[in-house]
C-alpha cells in the first residue's frame, strides 16, 4: 500500500514539473499589447542637443549602451556612439545591452520612433516581448522622450552586432510568470518642470530621469522589484574580479543618524558631484552625472532634502561580504 502512494507521488510530481516546464517553454517570451506614443524625432539641433545632455547626462544611458572598453573614454568626457555590447550577468541570465545607433541592419535603423518610444516608456520590445526592467524612464515628459529619440537618430549609424541575451531556466520562468510591462502609473506630462534649482525639477530628475531609486533602493535580484523603502539605500553590488567584495548604495535621504548627505551642504553635494568616481569599483556613473548643470543638481538636492527621512544604516559604500 505504501510503495502504490509513493508511485502515485512521484507520477504526479513528475507530471507537475513536466507540466510546469511546458508552461515555462511556452510562455517565456510572451508578448504585450502596448499603445505607440506619438513621438516623432527632430531635426532641431535645441531639441537634438537637450537629447544628449539626457543620454550623456542625467539619463545615463551612455554608460551601459557602450562596451567596457569605452568607458576611459566616456570618463575623459568624451561622447562615443551608443553601439551597445555592455554585459549583464545576473542569476537569470547573461544581458547585453542593444546598439541604438541608426544602423540598418545591427542597430534602430529599422526601428520606428514609436517603438523606441514604446520601449522607453513601457517597457516593450519591437517584437512585443517586455524587456528586462533595467530601465525605468515610465515617467519621461513626452518633450524629454522626444529629444531623446532625436538625438539617437541624430548619432552616425555604426555597425555593431550585439548578440541576443541568453536566458538561463530560472530566468525564462521569471519571463513567463513575474516580468510584464510596467508603463507609466498616471499621464506622463508633455513638458518636464521648467530648468531651475526646485523641488519639483529636482523629484522629476530623480523619478523620471536619473533613476537613483533603482540603485539606492532594495531591490530583488531575480525581477527587479523594490523590497525596502524608497531611497533607503539600495542592495549590495559584486564587484567583477574581487570575490566577496561589494559596493552598498547609500540612503539618501535626511535622516540625521542614516543619511549619507544629510549633513552636507548644496555646495558639497555640487563638489562631490564635480570630483567623479573616487571609489574606483563604484557602479555609479559618477562622470555622467557630473555633468550636469548647477541648477538640475541644485534641484536634486533640495528634493532629497524634502524626502522622508528613514533610518537605516548600509553601511559603508565597499564591504567585504565573508
Amino acid at each position: 500500500m505504501i510503495w502504490k502512494v509513493l508511485r502515485a507521488a512521484i507520477v504526479f510530481l513528475v507530471i507537475v514539473i513536466v507540466g510546469l516546464l511546458g508552461t515555462v517553454l511556452v510562455r517565456w517570451d510572451r508578448t504585450f499589447d502596448a499603445p505607440l506614443p506619438e513621438i516623432r524625432a527632430s531635426k532641431d539641433s535645441a531639441v537634438i542637443a537637450a537629447g544628449r545632455y539626457l543620454a550623456f547626462g542625467p539619463a545615463h544611458c551612455a554608460y551601459c549602451h557602450t562596451t567596457a572598453e569605452t568607458a576611459p573614454a566616456l570618463d575623459r568626457g568624451e561622447q562615443p556612439p551608443l553601439s551597445g555590447g555592455a554585459v549583464f550577468a545576473l542569476p537569470v541570465g547573461t544581458f547585453r545591452t542593444p546598439n541604438l545607433t541608426p544602423d540598418s541592419a545591427t542597430g534602430i535603423g529599422a526601428v520606428s520612433d514609436g517603438q523606441l518610444a514604446r520601449m522607453l516608456r513601457y517597457g516593450v520590445r519591437r517584437d512585443g516581448r517586455a524587456a528586462v526592467p533595467f530601465m525605468n524612464y515610465h515617467a519621461l515628459s513626452d518633450a524629454d522622450l522626444t529629444a531623446l529619440v532625436s538625438f539617437l537618430r541624430s548619432q552616425a549609424p555604426v555597425s555593431h552586432l550585439v548578440p541576443p541575451h541568453d536566458v538561463n531556466l530560472l530566468g525564462k520562468a521569471v519571463l513567463a510568470f513575474v516580468i510584464k510591462p510596467i508603463g507609466p502609473t498616471s499621464a506622463p506630462p508633455s513638458e518636464s518642470p521648467p530648468v531651475g534649482a526646485t523641488v519639483a525639477r529636482g523629484a522629476y530628475l530623480v523619478g523620471a530621469v536619473a533613476e537613483c531609486a533603482d540603485c539606492h533602493t532594495q531591490r530583488s535580484m531575480v525581477d527587479g522589484h523594490f523590497t525596502g523603502p524608497r531611497l533607503a539605500g539600495g542592495s549590495p553590488f559584486p564587484v567583477e574580479g574581487k570575490p566577496g567584495v561589494v559596493v552598498v548604495p547609500p540612503n539618501l535621504t535626511p535622516d540625521p543618524k542614516t543619511g549619507r548627505i544629510a549633513a552636507w551642504t548644496e555646495a558639497q553635494f555640487l563638489t562631490r558631484f564635480r570630483q567623479g568616481r573616487l571609489i574606483p569599483e563604484s557602479p555609479m556613473p559618477w562622470n555622467a552625472l557630473g555633468r550636469m548643470a548647477d541648477d538640475d543638481l541644485r534641484a536634486i538636492y533640495r528634493y532629497l532634502r524634502s524626502v522622508t527621512p528613514i533610518e537605516r544604516d548600509p553601511g559603508p559604500s565597499l564591504q567585504r561580504k565573508e
